[in-house]
C-alpha cells in the first residue's frame, strides 16, 4: 500500500489491484482499514490527477509478491512466551502451502522476518520457529504473508502462554486453552492438551460472510450455554481496535448448548480479511481468514461446529451449515476412516443396509472429531446362530469399570469386550466367544438387542422376540449376573411387557421384529436432582414411593414408533409403568444415560439419517428431546444399532471415547476397508 496526501486528501494506492482509495480527512489511516467507511475507490490500468505526479512514483514501485496458495489454511497452532518464544503453525488444508518471505510482529514491534525449521508447511504438518523479538507475559501475535496479508493473530493475558497456548481438540481448528500442562512444538497438541477444558472453548465462528451485511456466526458445540457479554472480535486490519460483540446487531449476550449466535460487523469485512474472536480477558478464542471471494456467499466450517472452512453454495446464518460448496476457503475436512481390512470368514456374509431416511432438519454435526478409527477384526462376532447372528446390536460401557465395554449381539448372545492394540477383543477369561443367552428357566432364543449396566453392576438385556417363534412379540427386560459361571446364561429376573404393544402382535415376524431394540438405566439422583414429574403422581419424582425397584429407572426405546418407554424393574419381578416418552425420531435403536453430559441419549441409525437425540429435563418437570447430533462424516450409512459414550473418567485432552456397532456388518460395500467390521471408535467432547 503506498499513501500521499493532495489538497487537504489522502491518497492510497493498492499495488495487488492497482486501486486508488480518497479518505476524507477524518477517516485517514496510515493502512487502509478493510471496513469501507468513508473512502472512496477509483480503479483504472493508468491515472493521471490534477496537481500530483503519479507516473514516476508508480514506476519507481516494486510488484508486490502474490500471496501464495491456500495461504487462509495456515493457523497458529500453539506457542509460548517461555524462554525460547516459540510459534507453532499448523496447514489444515489438503495441499502444502510455502511461507517463504512470511513475517510476524507483536503488539509493540513492526513486522519482522523469521526463521522457520522448513519453508513450506506441508499438508496437515507442522512448522515451528523461535520469535525474532521476544513475546510478553501478556501480548499478540501475528503472521503475515511476504505481501503483508494477515494470515492469523491469537493474543493471550498475564501468564496465559506459559508454559504454551495451544489449539486443543483439533490442530488448527480446536479451540486455544491457556496455560495448557505441556508444550508439543513441532507434533500434534493431543499430548499437551488438558482433559477438560473451559466451555467458552467449544465456541466457534462457525459461518462468515463480506457478501452484504457482513455477518458473522458463532456456534457453541458445548454441553452448556456460554455467556459472551464481554467478548469482542477484530478483523485483520491491524489498526483496528476490537468492538463488543454485545454491542453488534442483533445484540448477543449468551450462545446456548448447541446453539448459535449471529452478528453483523460494525467494523467491515472484506473480500479477502479474518475475524479474530476475544473472550472477557483478552484471550483468542478462535479466528478464520478468507481468499478474495471465499466469503461470498459465506465461508463455513464443514463440518458444522469442528471443521475447516469451503465456501458455501448457500448461507446458512443461524443453523447447521449445508457444506454443500467445495470452492476456496480451504476446501473442508471430513476427517479419515481409519484401520480395517481383512478377509471375511466362513459364515460372515454382510448384508446391506435397509430402512435408509433422511437426517431430519436440526440435526447439529457430530460435536467429537472427524477420524474415526475401525476398532475390531474382520467378522470377529460370527457364532452359530445361523447368518444373522454374525453383527452387534447394543453396546454399553461398564461404569464401574470403563476398560470393558459390554455387547449384545442378536441372536441371543453377550459379549465382554476389551482393548487390545487399539481394538476391542472379547476378553479370553469371560469367554473368547461370547456367552449365549437364554429367558427365564433356560428356555429360548431371545432376540437380544440393546443393553445396560444397572446400578448393581448387572447386565440388562431386552428381547423384541424369542427367534423359535419370531412372529411373536417378546418385549422383555432380562437380568443378568455377569458373574456367573458357564458358557449360557439365564436371567436371574425377567420382565415381560409384551401386551402394552398389541401393534406389534399381528403374525408378521417384521411387525414382532419392531420392539425394544435398546434399553438405558437412569439414575434415581440424576431424576430427582433435575425434579423429573412422576406420571403416575403429578408430583417430584419420590423413589421411595417403589421401595423393590432398585436405585434407578429403565428406559426401554420402541423401535417401531421411536418412544422411550419407563419401568421401575422390582426384584420380586413384577413392574411399575411410568408412561411414554417421545424422542421425535421415528425410531430408535440404542438408550444410554451420559453422566458427562447429564442427558438420556436414544440412538436411531440410517432409518432417521444416523442421529443421537439427548433429552433433559425441563422446567416443567418432563423429560424432553434437547439437541440431536448425526454422526461423523465419514463413518457409513448402515444399521448402525448400537452405541456408547465412555465415562469421562476416560477423558484424555478433551475427548472420550465414542463407539458405534453395525448391526449388519456392511461398512461402505463390498471390496472397502470396513466390509465385515463391527465396531467403529470416534471421540466424543468431555
Amino acid at each position: 500500500m503506498g499513501a500521499w496526501r493532495s489538497g487537504g486528501q489522502q491518497l492510497e494506492f493498492s499495488w495487488s489491484i492497482r486501486c486508488f482509495k480518497i479518505a476524507s480527512p477524518e477517516s485517514r489511516l496510515v493502512s487502509t482499514s478493510r471496513s469501507r467507511a468513508g473512502v472512496a475507490s477509483v480503479c483504472a490500468a493508468a491515472f493521471t490527477l490534477s496537481g500530483l505526479l503519479v507516473t514516476g512514483v508508480l514506476a519507481a514501485q516494486p510488484a508486490a509478491a502474490a500471496d501464495p496458495a491456500d495461504y487462509q489454511n495456515v493457523r497458529i497452532n500453539e506457542v509460548t512466551s517461555s524462554n525460547n518464544d516459540t510459534v507453532e503453525l499448523y496447514n489444515t488444508g489438503s495441499t502444502a502451502v510455502s511461507i517463504s518471505g512470511w513475517k510476524m510482529s507483536d503488539d509493540s514491534f513492526s513486522p519482522q522476518s523469521f526463521s522457520p525449521s522448513s519453508s513450506t508447511i506441508p499438508a496437515g504438518g507442522f512448522v515451528t520457529f523461535n520469535s525474532p523479538k521476544g513475546l510478553g507475559d501478556s501480548d499478540k501475535l501475528v503472521i503475515y504473508t511476504s505481501s503483508g496479508t494477515v494470515v492469523d493473530r491469537v493474543e493471550w493475558a498475564t501468564n496465559g502462554a506459559k508454559p504454551a497456548m495451544a489449539r486443543c481438540g483439533g490442530d488448527g481448528t480446536g479451540g486455544w486453552v491457556t496455560t495448557t500442562a505441556a508444550s508439543t512444538f513441532g507434533a500434534s497438541n493431543a499430548s499437551g492438551c488438558p482433559s477438560s477444558i473451559l466451555p467458552s472453548s467449544r465456541v466457534r465462528i462457525n459461518e462468515v460472510t463480506s457478501d452484504g451485511a457482513d455477518t458473522v456466526e458463532l456456534y457453541n458445540g458445548g454441553t452448556s450455554a456460554v455467556s459472551i457479554v464481554a467478548w469482542k472480535y477484530v478483523d485483520s486490519d491491524t489498526s483496528h481496535s476490537p468492538a463488543s460483540v454485545s454491542s453488534s446487531s442483533p445484540s448477543a449476550t449468551s450462545i446456548p448448548a448447541g446453539g448459535y449466535v449471529t452478528f453483523n460487523s460494525t467494523i467491515g469485512l472484506g473480500d479477502n480479511d479474518s475475524v479474530f474472536l476475544l473472550d472477557s480477558n483478552g484471550n483468542t478464542v478462535d479466528s478464520v481468514t478468507w481468499a478474495a471471494g471465499d466469503a461470498k456467499p459465506s465461508d463455513e466450517r464443514c463440518t458444522n461446529g469442528t471443521g475447516w472452512f469451503q465456501t458455501s453454495t448457500t448461507a446458512t446464518l443461524g443453523s447447521a451449515n449445508s457444506c454443500s460448496g467445495g470452492g476456496g476457503g480451504g476446501g473442508g475436512q471430513t476427517g479419515q476412516l481409519l484401520g480395517g481390512g481383512g478377509s471375511l470368514t466362513s459364515g460372515c456374509t454382510p448384508e446391506a443396509p435397509s430402512g435408509t431416511g433422511s437426517t431430519p432438519a436440526g440435526t447439529l454435526a457430530w460435536p467429537g472429531g472427524l477420524d474415526v478409527t475401525i476398532a475390531d477384526d474382520v467378522c470377529a462376532f460370527t457364532t452359530s446362530t445361523g447368518p444373522e447372528g454374525r453383527d452387534l446390536s447394543g453396546l454399553a460401557f461398564d461404569p464401574a469399570n470403563p476398560s470393558v465395554l459390554w455387547a449384545a449381539k442378536n441372536k441371543d448372545w453377550l459379549f465382554k469386550l476389551v482393548k487390545s492394540n487399539g481394538k476391542w477383543i472379547p476378553d479370553a477369561s469371560w469367554s473368547a466367544t461370547g456367552k449365549q443367552i437364554r429367558f427365564l428357566g433356560g428356555s429360548g432364543e431371545p432376540d437380544s438387542e440393546g443393553l445396560t449396566v444397572g446400578g448393581n453392576g448387572h447386565i440388562y438385556v431386552t428381547s423384541e422376540r424369542d427367534n423359535t417363534h419370531n412372529t411373536v412379540p417378546k418385549d422383555t427386560i432380562m437380568e443378568f449376573d455377569p458373574a456367573a459361571t458357564g458358557s449360557t446364561l439365564t436371567p436371574i429376573h425377567q420382565w415381560d411387557v409384551s401386551s402394552q404393544f398389541p401393534q406389534l402382535n399381528t403374525g408378521s415376524k417384521d411387525d414382532a421384529n419392531l420392539g425394544f431394540e435398546g434399553v438405558g438405566y437412569v439414575p434415581d439422583s440424576w431424576l430427582t436432582a433435575n425434579g423429573w414429574v412422576d406420571p403416575l403422581t403429578g408430583a417430584a419424582y419420590n423413589p421411595a414411593n417403589y421401595p423393590l425397584h432398585g436405585s434407578g429407572l429403565f428406559f426401554a426405546g420402541l423401535e417401531w414408533d421411536g418412544t422411550l418407554h419407563v419401568y421401575g424393574l422390582n426384584s420380586d419381578g413384577t413392574f411399575t409403568t411410568f408412561g411414554t416418552i417421545a424422542t421425535g425420531k421415528a425410531s430408535v435403536m440404542d438408550v444410554m444415560f451420559d453422566a458427562g453430559t447429564q442427558r438420556i441419549i436414544a440412538t436411531c441409525d440410517n432409518t432417521c439419517g444416523e442421529t443421537h437425540t439427548f433429552l433433559k429435563v425441563n422446567a416443567g418437570g418432563a423429560i424432553v428431546p434437547d439437541v440431536a447430533y448425526t454422526n461423523p462424516a465419514v463413518m457409513p450409512t448402515d444399521n448402525l444399532e448400537g452405541f456408547a459414550i465412555a465415562p469421562t473418567s476416560t477423558c484424555v485432552n478433551g475427548f472420550r471415547e465414542a463407539v458405534w456397532s453395525d448391526d449388519g456388518i456392511y461398512g461402505f460395500g463390498s471390496g472397502s476397508s470396513s466390509y465385515g467390521h463391527a465396531i467403529y471408535s470416534g471421540t466424543f467432547p468431555c
